[in-house]
């Protein structure tokens, strides 16, 4: 039986701003180092055998207080962009807040959450399903089968998207899915493939 835990990365400058991110490289945030340590309190007592991150550094920059955190640095971690955050295209920079005033409730819940809602010059939630999905497939589910403890730290919406196949989420359903900076999300998955238990683990 192996682990899975998957880490979205703590707050960054940009978070504490309310300013969408995207493919850009704020730092994280000094609350969102701590919640990096938090993370890695809650992932004690797990023995790690690799590591997976997206390229962007407020993500790679989680993962390496983590494994400081926890004495592992020597971690064999591997980077992919197919874990990356969701590009935002033309949204890429704007206070959330002032676009909701322009959309409206409706309109700005499905910008942020809908599932294949499409943006100018960027991502819908399906494109990142798209690619984060056969990543997963490809790369990461061979080693849980193989029975090593793996660890992604990565990023709300490719997350999401990961959570959606594992879980067998609707189109619907993953509309109303929220994972909290520094949230850690642990499955426990056996040697066929299959999730046997999934935990939240909070602070």
């Amino acid at each position: 039986m192996a682990a899975l835990a998957l880490v979205r990365h703590g707050e960054s400058t940009w978070n504490a701003r309310g300013v969408w991110t995207g493919w850009k490289n704020p730092p994280l945030s000094k609350k969102g180092r701590q919640e990096a340590q938090d993370a890695a309190e809650q992932l004690r007592g797990i023995k790690f055998d690799i590591a997976f991150t997206s390229t962007l550094s407020r993500a790679k920059e989680a993962l390496e207080i983590i494994k400081k955190t926890l004495g592992i640095s020597d971690l064999p971690t591997i980077e992919s962009p197919a874990l990356n955050e969701r590009n935002y295209g033309d949204y890429t920079g704007k206070n959330k807040w002032e676009v909701k005033k322009e959309l409206g409730e409706e309109g700005f819940q499905q910008l942020r959450r809908g599932w294949d809602l499409p943006i100018p010059n960027g991502e819908t939630l399906m494109d990142v399903y798209n690619r984060v999905v056969p990543y997963y497939k490809n790369e990461i589910l061979p080693k849980i089968k193989q029975g090593e403890n793996v660890l992604i730290s990565a990023h709300g919406n490719s997350l999401r998207a990961l959570v959606k196949y594992l879980d067998g989420l609707t189109d619907e359903e993953v509309e109303n899915l929220e994972i909290a900076t520094g949230e850690v999300i642990v499955y426990r998955i056996d040697r066929e493939g299959k999730i046997v238990s999934k935990e939240i683990r909070k602070t």
